[in-house]
């Protein structure tokens, strides 16, 4: 962007003929705005400062010049400020002969004023979206060529009578520049620099080599000499910049630091724009480099309007609005205290205080505190309330008369800001001063500047943490809302969300406990952040828990969910580790699909990478094979199941990962699970979902006693089962209950050899003052326990004496049939 005309001076003719009613103060202060630019800065800056001072005393969120492009018929966007142009969707170039409000404006020579509705049914204005906002075109011209001053405002009002009269003040004090090529080395400013894309060389003003500290004769000509003098941390920024595939017209100004022979870093500031080349040409960054300490720091700087913007552009939580606000503000104001908060139902939900701790704040304020922050009543300030009502920023000095809950943030001074947001108020913003303080206009405007661009921000900030909220309740409720106590054993798992985006993980994790004292640990991965991905997850976790309460070993319960995913026709897959572990002989079969193995810290602290074999990912082949491999596990043995998202990242690969992960497991303290779960979190990158599931095997205290006999088909079966129960009670000293047991395991056992066929086998243990007699058979089919039984009747009596008996009794399904067990009290 070319230099700017600096605008007529103002003389006490001008004043006494309009009048005390007529020139309001903001244009007045507009004046001497643009007075201020075009004497305080060169003509490299004063074009882009123009254009800011639109976002302060116009109070519009985008201002933007387009300029005649290298094609005469097309108006090219030459600079913006504010808030980004794709947000409005606004084009990067008009037609000449279009009908654009910027093509109209410049053919006719007059102002454009549009609002939503004219706005809506004029697709050449801007591309689709859904924001209302009101547009303003005005013509600026510099000889015989003329371009366009665009300016946007969300205001409900839209731009008022000194709105436009600052507007017209700006569109004259612009200049357009002449097309030019880009200077040769011997004609650059002393600020100036110009980059070749293709080859690297820049030219460079005198003023920038001493900002690098170098002289001509030092300087080689290229820009990788220059890029070496940055601090490393601002070097990515700046290649951002230095590459042509990321630059944009308009838009690249930004800060950094280079090194110094003694001291801090100095702060520099490069503003930037791409200019294509002509006739087989390159093209070419051109721009400025400036010392950025020496710009001006008070709050009439409209940059601080400029950073706010860009700030809130980005913010994607209401949190992150509130910072930027409270960060943009606190110190040019000077203030000692700010706080923003969301309006909802009539209550303020603070969502920043500075200073974050409740003394610092009014009695009220610590009566309604509520864990991190407080929920304000407004009915408690009825001054807040109208200022609310009104929607304008309300400034009282020291000494007025206000409510407790409001005159002890600012004993010195009070500012009320309400953020409008659209039609209704979507938070304020509390600015307050213990000492006396004097309210000058630059303020009134930066406040002012502020709370348009905060209430917008807020009001997308709210939706975004609106569905935020329904993507995380959607990622709970596929996930166990509590893990089960384990018999000789604690676990804990947790959770992390990708910090980017929205989309819910794939991640999931699983505690079920088996039959016989047998738990199976689960944790998995689906590919991808979906909707598809989590519904996914969800059903291989249902049927993972499916097939091992059916009774199938872990192979097989990894093959049947393997079989179930490829059968579903989705493009996705997923990975899982799944451990079935005996908590009374401290031993374990793991089986792998795809996923990372699991992680053992031993007593003595030592870690080992379980060494499992492993098989394909799920729903990659439909027949697959998945072997089992043995993991023996100690009393103190911590088990660790994690996802990649944890071990793995952009600068370090698998292998690494889990090697730290070991490491820090090593470390830890196991006597607090949860402890050591938040530590290991503490490493995740948050690039990905991470999931997290730790088990502790203690062993247990009192290990059940069990004797198994398999159920010959003979004559004397029965009598055999008997004679084997009768033996086994013996042993135990367990012959209290001898003759209800004895009862059971007759109705059983012969149920089982009459109603069924193959094998059947019977089992007892005696665990907690119960024996369990469990018999199992071949057949899926559930023994339906009759409802009424006639005099004649020659069967159907076993079931209600097996329930007489028992203290509890029921079937469950196992691999291959069926399980039907009941447990005897020995004291009843």
């Amino acid at each position: 962007m070319g230099a700017a005309r600096r605008p007529r001076k103002r003389c006490n003719t001008d004043v006494v003929s309009e009048g005390g009613a007529g020139r309001r103060a903001r244009v007045l202060r507009a004046e001497d705005a643009l007075n201020a630019v075009m004497a305080d800065h060169d003509s490299a800056e004063q074009g882009r400062r123009v254009l800011e001072l639109a976002l302060v005393f116009a109070r519009a969120s985008l201002a933007a010049l387009y300029t005649p492009g290298d094609d005469a018929d097309l108006l090219c966007l030459a600079d913006s400020a504010g808030v980004p142009r794709a947000v409005y969707g606004l084009r990067d170039g008009y037609p000449v002969a279009g009908r654009s409000p910027v093509a109209e404006a410049r053919r006719t020579g007059r102002p454009v004023w549009l609002g939503p509705g004219e706005l809506a049914g004029r697709a050449e204005a801007r591309r689709s979206t859904s924001r209302d906002f009101f547009l303003a075109a005005l013509p600026v011209r510099r000889g015989a060529d003329a371009g366009c001053l665009l300016a946007v405002s969300e205001r409900p009002a839209g731009f008022d009578t000194e709105d436009r009269k600052c507007l017209e003040l700006i569109a004259d004090a612009v200049a357009v520049p002449e097309a030019a090529e880009p200077a040769e080395a011997g004609e650059l400013q002393p600020g100036a620099f110009s980059l070749a894309m293709d080859s690297g060389r820049v030219e460079v003003g005198g003023d920038i080599l001493d900002l690098f500290g170098l002289t001509r004769d030092e300087f080689d000509g290229r820009v990788e000499t220059l890029l070496g003098l940055t601090v490393p941390e601002d070097l990515p920024s700046l290649m951002s910049v230095v590459e042509a595939d990321h630059m944009s017209i308009g838009d690249r100004e930004l800060e950094f630091r280079v090194l110094q022979p003694s001291g801090p870093p100095a702060w520099l500031r490069l503003r930037g724009r791409l200019v294509p080349g002509k006739e087989g040409r390159p093209a070419r960054l051109v721009g400025t480099v400036s010392d950025a300490a020496k710009l001006r720091s008070e709050v009439t700087d409209v940059a601080r309007i400029q950073r706010l913007a860009a700030a809130l552009a980005t913010a994607g939580t209401v949190r992150d609005v509130s910072q930027a606000v409270v960060a943009a503000l606190r110190r040019p104001l000077r203030a000692d205290r700010i706080a923003l908060a969301e309006l909802e139902h009539e209550r303020l939900i603070v969502t920043v205080l500075d200073p974050p701790e409740p003394e610092a704040w009014p009695e009220l304020w610590r009566l309604e505190w509520r864990t991190e922050w407080p929920d304000a009543p407004v009915r408690a300030m009825p001054t807040l309330a109208a200022a609310l009502r009104e929607g304008r920023a309300q400034i009282w000095p020291a000494g007025t008369a206000l409510e407790p809950a409001l005159a002890e943030v600012g004993p010195g001074g009070l500012a009320v800001l309400p953020l409008p947001a659209g039609n209704r108020m979507a938070g304020a913003c509390l600015i307050g001063w213990d000492t006396p303080h004097d309210f000058g206009a630059d303020e009134r405007a930066l406040l002012t500047a502020a709370a348009g661009l905060a209430g917008q921000a807020l009001m997308r900030a709210q939706a975004f943490d609106a569905e935020h909220e329904l993507v995380g309740m959607l990622q709970r409720q596929l996930l166990p809302r509590r893990l089960p106590e384990l018999p000789g054993a604690v676990a804990v798992a947790r959770y992390l969300p990708a910090t980017a985006g929205l989309e819910v993980g794939g991640d999931w994790y699983d505690v079920i406990p088996l039959p016989d004292n047998h738990v199976a640990l689960v944790i998995g991965d689906v590919q991808g952040h979906s909707a598809a991905a989590a519904t996914l997850m969800g059903q291989m976790r249902t049927a993972l828990r499916a097939y091992a309460l059916e009774g199938h070993p872990p192979d097989v319960v990894v093959s049947h969910a393997n079989r179930l995913l490829a059968g579903l026709e989705t493009d996705l897959f997923a990975t899982c580790v799944y451990v079935d572990v005996d908590m009374e002989e401290g031993f374990a079969w793991c089986v792998r699909a795809g996923h990372v193995p699991p992680v053992l810290r031993h007593p003595d602290g030592s870690t080992v990478i379980a060494e499992a074999e492993g098989g394909p990912p799920l729903g990659v082949a439909a027949q697959a094979d998945f072997p089992m491999s043995p993991l023996r596990l100690p009393p103190g043995t911590l088990v660790a199941l994690t996802t990649d998202g944890l071990v793995e990242s952009a600068d370090s690969d698998i292998d690494e990962g889990l090697a730290r992960f070991a490491a820090e497991l090593g470390a830890a303290d196991p006597t607090h699970l949860g402890l050591v779960a938040d530590a290991l979190l503490g490493s995740a990158h948050r690039g990905d979902d991470v999931a997290l599931l730790l088990m502790r095997y203690d062993g247990m205290a009192v290990r059940p006693r069990r004797e198994s006999w398999s159920v010959w088909r003979l004559p004397e079966a029965v009598r055999h089962a008997r004679r084997f129960t009768r033996r086994t009670l013996r042993a135990w000293d367990a012959t209290e209950a001898a003759d209800a047991v004895l009862l059971v395991v007759s109705e059983l056992v012969t149920n089982a050899l009459v109603h069924t066929d193959g094998q059947v086998r019977l089992d007892l243990t005696l665990f907690n003052g119960r024996v369990r007699v469990a018999v199992t058979d071949g057949s899926p089919r559930t023994p339906v326990r009759p409802t009424s039984i006639g005099w004649e009747a020659t069967g159907g009596r076993g079931l209600l004496l097996v329930d007489a008996m028992s203290a509890s009794w029921g079937t469950v399904p196992v691999s291959g049939g069926k399980q039907v067990w009941s447990e005897i009290a020995l004291d009843g």
